[in-house]
């Protein structure tokens, strides 16, 4: 497992995209934890961070430390238990962009690998067809490089790490996959995991109607 030394991005505090009565949307830097770690060196984090500002905000769902972009938060319960029914029900869709390792030839395809916990390297995660559980990505060719892709990824289930090990197990890793990446794969990006969600779209738990958010990829 790679030394981890937590040093949290301080600017910007807060890049708050869109805010209302129910959900308040963020894009979240690379390097920030999305809820507090155990350690209280761990502490700072994104809903920390929103919490000092709205107290009531609840969190919905994640994004790991290395990845960077969209997220909601609900800024009362009843916006939560809605929201949250709709990742349940897969109502909510969400698009990452990420530059991987290697020229890959084809135009677009779907991983359908199960997923689980590598309980001895934790939070690592591995392939298992036996205990994981079912995890499927779409993905599209972007654009191409001599020696990386850009590409378009759809997880069509949430698990953790999902689209990290999905690529590393097609042969193409993300860029800056301190976990997951291959010598190469680190060498071509030193300053960050090139992972970063850029567009969710969703129910709005009053008005009913479907809300969609976009956030550029910077790398």
């Amino acid at each position: 497992m790679p030394h981890f030394v937590y040093n949290p991005p301080q600017t910007p505090y807060l890049d708050i995209l869109y805010q209302d009565d129910d959900i308040v949307v963020l894009n979240k830097p690379a390097g920030l934890l999305s809820v507090p770690g155990r350690e209280i060196k761990h502490r700072d984090s994104l809903a920390l961070r929103i919490l000092r500002v709205w107290p009531n905000a609840c969190v919905v769902h994640r994004l790991d430390l290395a990845t960077s972009g969209l997220i909601v938060l609900a800024m009362r319960k009843s916006a939560q238990s809605h929201i949250g029914r709709q990742f349940q029900q897969k109502v909510i869709a969400k698009t990452y962009f990420a530059r991987v390792e290697g020229y890959i030839k084809e135009d677009a395809g779907l991983v359908d690998l199960p997923i689980r916990c590598d309980w001895e390297n934790r939070p690592r995660q591995i392939v298992d067809f036996e205990q994981g559980k079912s995890s499927q990505t779409q993905w599209k060719v972007v654009s191409r490089e001599n020696d990386s892709t850009l590409v378009e990824l759809t997880p069509l289930t949430g698990r953790t790490h999902q689209l990290r090990v999905h690529m590393q197990q097609i042969g193409h890793p993300i860029l800056g996959d301190d976990f997951y990446g291959s010598e190469l794969a680190k060498k071509l990006s030193t300053q960050r995991l090139a992972l970063h969600a850029a567009k969710i779209s969703l129910i709005h738990p009053t008005t009913e109607e479907r809300i969609s958010f976009d956030c550029p990829v910077t790398f």
